[in-house]
């Protein structure tokens, strides 16, 4: 990986800040893209004081526009890219069940984390194609990609559709090369903390919602201190595990990048076996419980 160059959306912090800092460990160039100017500039001046080749570019992966100026970007400053990781993303939902979300509430979230996706795939993979050689990583998450909590459905139903999105573009790039790989992301299995319950702070303002809340705003802690008062399990993954799962996926070529996770492969099987089986998803009103209890990805 050295000497190679990435691109990550999302950079500004979390996940997609954790997967900067482990390339340049790496020894690779990397671009930060994130929507958050403050946020990306800071970042931007911590990995370079650390001693790594890293370039901000604000972009706002909802615009097919933003994510052209940042392929742009890139090649400007480097020359090529070897790594696309799709990473933006947002926990767009609102209050009680999915009739009652409003329209906004849809749009941002297929905006970002879908058309995100798509955006960065139409910019970047011809640049891949031409150079014979690259990798692209986009973020799922085990809510929607691999099992689904019914309590957030806009969230699980967007990061349904990267984990198809995926499967399809490794398909069709198998059909023409076997130089430029596709992963799907999976950070899970346990909670991290990432600015994702404070999506809210970067929502476009033609998007707001037209309703005001009527509950608190969300974040780790509040989220940890429901789960413990609900009884439930509550575990942390730190953000460099999964940053390492990026790595060790890059150089297996891996389609599927997810730690092992007992938990994870047992709704799996529940899922696959409800279809095989033609019988109602009974899972998910088992997933109910943890889904409720107050927490909201709004």
């Amino acid at each position: 990986m050295k000497e190679r160059v990435a691109v990550v959306t999302g950079a500004a912090g979390g996940i997609g800040l954790a997967m900067a800092r482990r390339f340049g460990e790496e020894g690779m160039s990397v671009v930060l893209a994130d929507v958050e100017e403050p946020a990306l500039l800071e970042s931007e001046r911590s990995l370079a004081d650390a001693g790594y080749d890293v370039q901000g570019v604000v972009c706002d992966v909802r615009h097919w526009e933003s994510v052209e100026a940042l392929a742009e970007a890139a090649l400007s400053k480097y020359g090529r890219v070897h790594v696309v990781c799709n990473n933006a993303g947002v926990g767009s939902g609102s209050q009680g069940p999915m009739w009652e979300h409003e329209l906004n509430d849809w749009a941002w979230g297929m905006g970002v984390n879908v058309m995100g996706v798509v955006h960065g795939i139409k910019a970047f993979v011809p640049i891949l194609l031409e150079q014979e050689e690259g990798h692209v990583v986009n973020t799922s998450s085990g809510n929607g990609g691999l099992a689904p909590l019914p309590g957030t459905p806009i969230y699980a139903v967007t990061k349904s559709a990267v984990t198809v999105l995926s499967e399809c573009l490794h398909g069709q790039l198998a059909a023409v090369t076997d130089k430029v790989k596709v992963s799907v992301l999976y950070p899970g299995p346990n909670w991290m903390r990432t600015g994702i319950f404070d999506s809210e702070r970067n929502r476009p303002e033609e998007l707001l919602q037209e309703r005001p809340r009527t509950t608190p705003g969300t974040s780790f802690e509040i989220l940890k201190q429901q789960m413990q008062d609900a009884g439930l399990p509550f575990e942390e993954t730190p953000l460099a595990e999964v940053a390492d799962v990026v790595v060790r996926g890059l150089l297996d070529e891996s389609f599927w990048m997810h730690p092992a996770s007992d938990r994870a492969d047992e709704m799996v099987r529940k899922r696959a076996d409800s279809m095989l089986r033609r019988s109602n998803p009974d899972y998910m009103i088992e997933n109910r419980p943890a889904a409720a209890g107050g927490i909201r990805k709004d």
